[in-house]
């Protein structure tokens, strides 16, 4: 029985682990220079270009294995320190009630920002960021919608007697986080790193569809979309590739997520 868990846990593990290393090392196996013409604009997949050409002739296939690695390094940062930053605010809070309200009321604050919006305006505000403008964006607005489900998920924890007793004992803020209330969330923050992932990949594709960060000539799966766009009827590859890439790899990650997720979260009370 535990043999065959293992095998599923493995097979929904294999088509994220599959698409996270082709997108690493997707660049080393491009067969052609990613800003160099080898066919005609739009033209229909042949013996030259697998999938065909883009807006300028560019093999679209050395440019879709050439334009994860960005997008995938940036969403990866992102979520982990989205859920990072969020298991220690929300179990702050959980320990500490007024501490707990006044991050509650920050994050129903900065949840009124729209995520398009605040990426613009962190984009505005840090014009030579590249890269890191858009993680710091993902990040930003990530963490208010985390710490709101790790602060709720911590409460129950925090109130239970084991880390009453621990705090009875003299035990440090530090330790009741990190011994007491965080090892008891691992099923919670796995899915939440999942989903944020999920949240962030959309995000670092919106910013490269609006060419916040990556710009013309470079490979993004985003721009590529944008860039061939008004071409799609011509050679659909150019557009529908990155945009199945993209959503393969959100869903593939997410469910990674969920088979790592223990089925009990919470350690037995201590006597």
């Amino acid at each position: 029985m535990r043999r065959r868990l293992l095998s599923g846990t493995a097979i929904r593990l294999l088509p994220a682990l599959l698409l996270i290393v082709l997108a690493l090392v997707g660049p080393v196996l491009a067969p052609h220079a990613i800003d160099t013409p080898v066919t005609g604009p739009y033209a229909e997949p042949g013996a030259g270009a697998a999938l065909g050409g883009d807006l300028l002739g560019r093999d679209v296939l050395s440019r879709l294995l050439s334009g994860g690695r960005e997008l995938v390094v940036s969403a990866l940062v992102a979520a982990a320190l989205v859920t990072a930053i969020s298991a220690v605010l929300g179990a702050l809070g959980a320990l500490r009630p007024g501490i707990g309200r006044v991050i509650d009321r920050t994050a129903d604050l900065l949840m009124l920002l729209p995520a398009v919006l605040g990426l613009l305006l962190i984009a505005l505000a840090w014009r030579d960021g590249g890269r890191y403008t858009i993680v710091l964006a993902a990040v930003l607005l990530g963490v208010p919608y985390a710490v709101r489900l790790v602060a709720g998920a911590a409460a129950p924890i925090a109130a239970s007697g084991y880390v009453e007793a621990a705090a009875a004992g003299g035990e440090r803020l530090g330790h009741l986080i990190f011994r007491e209330v965080l090892p008891n969330l691992r099923a919670t923050l796995l899915a939440l790193f999942g989903l944020r992932f999920v949240a962030a990949t959309y995000l670092v594709a919106t910013a490269g569809f609006l060419q916040i960060g990556p710009h013309p000539p470079a490979a993004d799966w985003a721009l590529m979309i944008r860039e061939n766009g008004p071409g799609i009827m011509l050679n659909p590859w150019s557009v529908v590739a990155p945009g199945l890439l993209i959503g393969l790899l959100a869903m593939s990650v997410n469910l990674a997520a969920a088979a790592l997720t223990p089925q009990h979260g919470r350690k037995a009370v201590r006597p």
